[in-house]
């Protein structure tokens, strides 16, 4: 499970640093970049492990683009293309519009935007685009064999033109064939009905330890007969993969223990067998291995993009540990069996005994797939319920992003403009880093570890609504333990303010600001969103009796007051009970409700208010990131001897930089 970066304060300010974190923003994006700190004292063997590490998570870029939509990468090798080659003038107005519109396709992987799942809108005309596909060469365009380009311009006007068709990565409405309607590429000519009736025969009620069905295969259909496509080596994607596989066997001979090179090898038989009972092999055997200072994400990992909640994208994450910042998760997760222990949901749906949590403060050295551009700021893997039970679960915080994030947002003007009074900004600008920090250690290392599911529950049965809830049931898990007073003894916070400040931050932004991330006449669509809007609005009705949380107006601006933060905590409790039931018992219809009932709607008025605030203040609401680029020296001999650190200026230079260099799937 991962916790996406939602500041949507975000900025270009910076403050005395002299790293220059700023890199780009256009519409609703921006682009900074992250520091590698104390990367040079690592020893050179850590250093080739990291460097080997990233090149295997710059290998697999073109599947996630491919999964997010089938004609993604032949558009994107068309704007690279027109970018790189197109001999008309790139100083006329229309021209920048096609770049702006680049950088966005770009920053989402694909022609859908990452959040509201919406087709992007190419902010020019028909005509225009026509004659830039004809201002280049036509040998550098991405024709397949026998195509010409006027074939291929009639192929991708209407798939970027016509805002009826592919309108939607991932469609999540109930009463409508949520895979039809979907033009995410995990499912080819088939429909809901097929996809649910083909899993349904392959799932065991009574299996203890079941494989994530469906997790790395596209579902079509071979001579009239439902069947999966497996992502492996000599399969789906296997020219990727094996891009891949060849970097982690380089990975493997610099690995730092011998259990490390036993979880790569794992992973490397995964890649080449799609067998996913070795998927949950190679998952126990990295879950177990937590004392290395170097570690790495990289597979098929979160299905936040299938709206049955089956499939997983391609991701990667090359991390090294913070050792001073470790301090804080280390008491944490020394204390995960209280946490357990003393959490409101019912003792039947708490584990008895709570296996193998552990938690880092990391640094990010490399971000791939659907990590990248945009980024998480923790991480808690892995996601078979029966694995998190019985072995455990790594969680980390993502310690350099997390500070390019707060360093870039100080002083913008955001929590003066949303804040209720004077002493919600002091309290804010005193505990926010320190409260940030806490609730995203609590969400992903004992939020996501915490309770099980009932004897004979389907691990999907919660389908489209799965992600926003489990979601939902790690903050609120975060957000009742904050006010513990347990968190004080533990030296986590300072004082209860700071608990106040994470209430604060948590409420303003599900009642009021996150909807800046919503364009105007829509509802709210990716899971975080819906599990923060649920989370608030629940609390907010059901204390309305008690007033403990109310809107109040000033002239034409509202604001979110909290009166009771005691009575409040206790609600995220009741909703943490129901939520964790929910999950337990896979109760769909209830999960069902609460997210449509309080997830999913905007209200029209207050959106357009927040929008016109938010806009006076010149904010993107999205972050991503360029990687830095690692590079080795090698002596006379070949031998590599030190790897160096070099900081990327220019975010369209990436892009195409790793278009040229990170390529592997044809079309």
């Amino acid at each position: 499970m991962i916790r996406i970066v939602n500041k949507s304060e975000s900025t270009s300010t910076e403050t005395k640093d002299e790293f220059k974190y700023f890199v780009d923003q256009f519409e609703d994006m921006r682009v900074l970049k992250y520091k590698l700190p104390a990367f040079e004292e690592l020893s050179l063997q850590q250093k080739k492990f990291i460097y080997y590490l990233s090149e295997a998570a710059l290998s697999g870029r073109d599947i996630l683009w491919d999964q997010n939509f089938r004609y993604n990468l032949q558009i994107r090798k068309t704007t690279e293309a027109i970018i790189a080659s197109y001999s008309g003038d790139k100083e006329r107005a229309e021209y920048k519009s096609f770049i702006t519109w680049a950088k966005r396709m770009f920053f989402v992987n694909g022609i859908h935007h990452h959040y509201s799942s919406d087709k992007l809108k190419p902010g020019i005309t028909i005509e225009y685009f026509i004659s830039l596909m004809k201002g280049v060469p036509s040998e550098n365009l991405p024709l397949l064999a026998g195509q010409s380009v006027e074939n291929l311009i009639s192929v991708l006007v209407p798939v970027l033109f016509d805002e009826k068709l592919y309108a939607k990565k991932v469609e999540l409405k109930a009463g409508v064939d949520m895979i039809t309607e979907s033009a995410s590429n995990f499912y080819s000519g088939v429909t809901q009905k097929e996809v649910e009736k083909f899993y349904a025969s392959k799932i065991m009620a009574d299996d203890r330890r079941p494989v994530s069905h469906g997790l790395n295969s596209q579902v079509l259909k071979i001579d009239g007969v439902v069947a999966e496509n497996v992502y492996k080596s000599g399969g789906k994607y296997g020219a990727a993969i094996d891009k891949i596989v060849l970097w982690l066997e380089k990975a493997i001979v610099v690995a730092e223990t011998e259990n490390q090179k036993t979880e790569l090898n794992l992973l490397i038989e995964f890649y080449k067998s799609g067998d996913l009972k070795v998927w949950d092999e190679y998952n126990i055997a990295w879950a177990k291995n937590t004392g290395t200072m170097v570690d790495y994400i990289n597979g098929f990992i979160e299905n936040y993009e299938d709206p049955l909640g089956m499939k997983a994208t391609w991701e990667s994450v090359v991390e090294y540990t913070d050792v001073e910042a470790t301090r804080r998760t280390r008491i944490i997760t020394a204390n995960a069996q209280w946490f357990e222990d003393n959490s409101p949901v019912q003792s039947e749906y708490k584990k008895e005994k709570v296996t193998g949590v552990a938690a880092k403060v990391i640094n990010v050295a490399m971000l791939g797939g659907d990590c990248y551009p945009a980024s998480p700021l923790g991480i808690n893997l892995p996601n078979a319920n029966w694995i998190r039970k019985e072995i455990g679960s790594k969680s980390v915080t993502l310690a350099n992003i997390t500070k390019a994030h707060d360093i870039t947002s100080q002083g913008n003007g955001f929590l003066e403009e949303f804040a209720v009074d004077k002493a919600e900004v002091s309290r804010i600008r005193k505990y926010e880093t320190s409260a940030d920090a806490l609730h995203t250690d609590l969400h992903e290392c004992v939020g996501h570890a915490s309770g099980k599911l009932g004897e004979g529950t389907d691990p999907n049965a919660l389908k489209n609504y799965a992600s926003a809830l489990e979601e939902a049931r790690a903050d609120l898990f975060a957000l009742y333990f904050m006010m513990d007073k347990k968190i004080i003894e533990l030296g986590l916070l300072p004082d209860e303010d700071a608990a106040l400040a994470s209430y604060d931050t948590y409420l303003r932004n599900g009642l009021l600001t996150q909807i800046v991330r919503v364009k105007p006449g829509k509802e709210i669509e990716e899971a975080h969103m819906r599990n923060r809007s649920a989370v608030s609005h629940w609390v907010y009705e059901k204390g309305k009796v008690q007033n403990v949380v109310e809107f109040i107006k000033r002239g034409n601006k509202t604001f979110v007051k909290i009166n009771d933060y005691r009575r409040l905590q206790s609600l995220f409790g009741d909703l943490l009970r129901e939520v964790q039931r929910i999950k337990s018992e896979g109760d769909y219809e209830a999960g069902q409700r609460l997210i449509e009932d309080f997830g999913v709607k905007v209200d029209p008025v207050l959106h357009h208010e927040i929008l016109e605030r938010y806009a006076k203040l010149n904010l993107a609401p999205y972050t991503g990131f360029v990687n830095p680029m690692l590079i080795p020296a090698y002596d006379k001999n070949g031998v590599m001897t030190d790897v160096k650190v070099e900081y990327a200026e220019g975010y369209l230079e990436q892009m195409m930089y790793y278009g040229k260099n990170y390529s592997f799937l044809s079309l």
